[in-house]
């Protein structure tokens, strides 16, 4: 994307602020044309005054209190015009980070599981940042700027034309000058901007990992890593704060050069009777205004060129494709009887890597369907498949008869409970968790689902009970505990298919088997998919489904599986002993 239609592209956020945006202008045009006349009297007042003893004081008294009044308007038009430039860039930061956060939920899993998600969080508060800091400055030093140099441009002409001209034929100096270092700056903060969001994704993997971190004592490595990112982002950022700062210095001496001319033909035109003294003093200020914008606005340019590398990244994000929409007049399940079929169904993450092939399968309502194998078979996606997380790459999923691409997603997923073997908790209090999937639920509904999972003795020994606040991570309450709320939830939504997917990983053998008896209750009459890696935990399964390289390669009860002597039996075997068998 050219850096043209960056900016095109951003400017059409500021569209609904339109009204502020001729506001601004008015008050630029105002401010501006009030901060010109002021050289006008000044010029006069110096006109007044002859030589020792004739000085009219009474009309520089006059003019005194008029320049007075001028600076007071001018003042006040130039606070109106920075407080319609800040609701401007405010609010259309505020917009476009609602429309990332939105395109962010939209968006499918595959982009949010290939992106660093320290790197889209940069994206959406940092980079942002940097549009915002832009704007403001560009708005409010471009508006005035501008005017200004056009309306001194006038007031020279209309004083001396062969001055003005002068100063007109020296300017595109100081343009080229800013234009050269502009061009160069922009490529060192589009790389800042990007290391910045490496250096981002970084530090939230270390953070979140800590743990891992420290018991394989990575901590030396880490640092190095660190180091070698942290030492391109200081090299990005002093070449592109050297290219930048030497914008200003440069334009300053081009502006020497114009105020040196300004004085030099100013002085030589007033001793031939041309121009009076006054108006020389008057053409001085002017030349002196007309340079100031281009010394304001080589700074502006820094700020711009780092706002659309910013925007750049932001716009990448919102030019992802967003989730495929739901198909014209997708059915809203008000009822959902359980009965799931597979058929022929294909599906790879990565086009070259190929994964689940031809898969069939069918499960009966309130059937309990175990998905058993090792690592990598399979497993995990076939629960992203029928959650529509991600869509198949060729076949179909049934629900109720239905093929799921016909069928809202947000109605199919509505029909699963999940439980998963991550656990999550969002910063709130333990009931507002619970009630995730409920949030008009009762205290005693909530309490119940508490009682069901085994999770309300714990909960009645915290300090505030259900309203203890807890963290993202859950801080204050064991791993074991975090999954005993997640199995809450689902517990008080009672949906009628489930999906858990090594649900008690975390949680001790004891507190297993009471879950196990609460899971069992949960799940009569309802279908249920069972993900395993501990055999014992799905021997009352109705059907074992063992995969292997994306495959069923054997399906049946736990019995039969281990009679037929086949793949399972082999896994399981590999957990107990032969002694330990049924």
């Amino acid at each position: 994307m050219k850096q043209q239609s960056v900016f095109r592209r951003l400017m059409r956020f500021t569209r609904p602020y339109r009204g502020y945006l001729a506001a601004a202008l008015a008050c630029a045009l105002a401010s501006v044309s009030l901060s010109l006349y002021a050289p006008v009297l000044i010029g006069d007042a110096i006109d007044f005054i002859v030589g020792p003893g004739a000085v009219d004081f009474r009309a520089i008294l006059r003019i005194l209190a008029l320049l007075g009044g001028v600076v007071l308007a001018g003042a006040l038009f130039q606070w109106l015009m920075t407080l319609c430039t800040n609701v401007i860039s405010y609010s259309t930061v505020k917009d476009l980070r609602t429309a990332v956060f939105q395109k962010l939920e939209a968006a499918p899993l595959s982009y949010l599981d290939r992106n660093a998600h320290g790197d889209l969080i940069s994206r959406v508060v940092n980079d942002i940042d940097q549009i915002s800091d832009g704007l403001i400055q560009g708005f409010s030093q471009l508006f005035t700027g501008v005017v200004t140099i056009l309306g001194t441009l006038g007031f020279m002409l209309a004083i001396n034309v062969q001055i003005a001209l002068i100063v007109v034929l020296i300017t595109p100096l100081s343009l080229f000058v800013a234009s050269f270092i502009a061009k160069h700056t922009f490529d060192e903060f589009r790389k800042q901007s990007m290391i910045r969001g490496e250096l981002g994704g970084f530090i939230e993997e270390l953070i979140g990992n800590q743990k891992v971190v420290k018991a394989f004592g990575y901590e030396a490595r880490a640092q190095e890593r660190f180091d070698e990112i942290n030492a391109r982002l200081y090299r990005t950022g002093v070449n592109a704060q050297f290219y930048s700062s030497t914008t200003n210095p440069s334009t300053r001496f081009v502006n020497g050069l114009v105020y040196a001319a300004v004085g030099l033909f100013g002085s030589l035109a007033a001793i031939s009777g041309h121009i009076s003294v006054g108006q020389l003093s008057t053409f001085l200020n002017y030349a002196n205004q007309y340079t100031k914008p281009f010394n304001e606005i080589s700074g502006v340019v820094t700020e711009l060129q780092t706002a659309a590398a910013s925007a750049r990244r932001v716009f990448a994000v919102l030019d992802e494709p967003a989730e495929s929409p739901d198909a014209p007049g997708a059915l809203a399940l008000d009822r959902c009887e359980g009965a799931v079929r597979l058929e022929d169904v294909s599906f790879s993450y990565n086009p070259d890597r190929k994964l689940i092939e031809h898969l069939s399968l069918k499960a009966r309502p309130g059937e309990r369907i175990a998905i058993v194998g090792p690592t990598g078979c399979g497993k995990t996606t076939i629960i992203n498949l029928l959650m529509r997380f991600y869509d198949i790459d060729s076949g179909a999923i049934y629900v109720d008869g239905t093929e799921t691409r016909a069928i809202a997603r947000d109605s199919l997923r509505a029909q699963y409970g999940m439980v998963l073997q991550e656990t999550w908790l969002f910063s709130g209090t333990i009931r507002e968790n619970i009630a995730y999937g409920k949030p008009d639920a009762t205290l005693d509904e909530v309490v119940a689902a508490a009682k069901s999972a085994h999770a309300h003795s714990f909960i009645k020994r915290l300090p505030q009970g259900y309203d203890t606040p807890v963290g993202e991570e859950g801080g204050g309450i064991s791993q074991g505990q975090r999954q005993l709320l997640c199995i809450a939830r689902i517990m008080l939504t009672r949906p009628p298919m489930l999906i858990l997917d090594e649900a008690t990983s975390s949680i001790d053998t004891r507190t297993e088997l009471r879950i196990q008896k609460a899971f069992d209750a949960m799940m009569e009459g309802r279908t249920s998919f069972v993900v395993a890696h501990r055999l014992s935990t799905i021997r009352e399964a109705d059907c074992i489904l063992v995969m292997r390289d994306g495959h069923i390669v054997e399906q049946g009860a736990h019995a039969e599986l281990l009679a037929l002597g086949g793949f399972y039996a082999e896994l399981y075997n590999s957990q107990f002993a032969p002694s330990e068998e049924p």
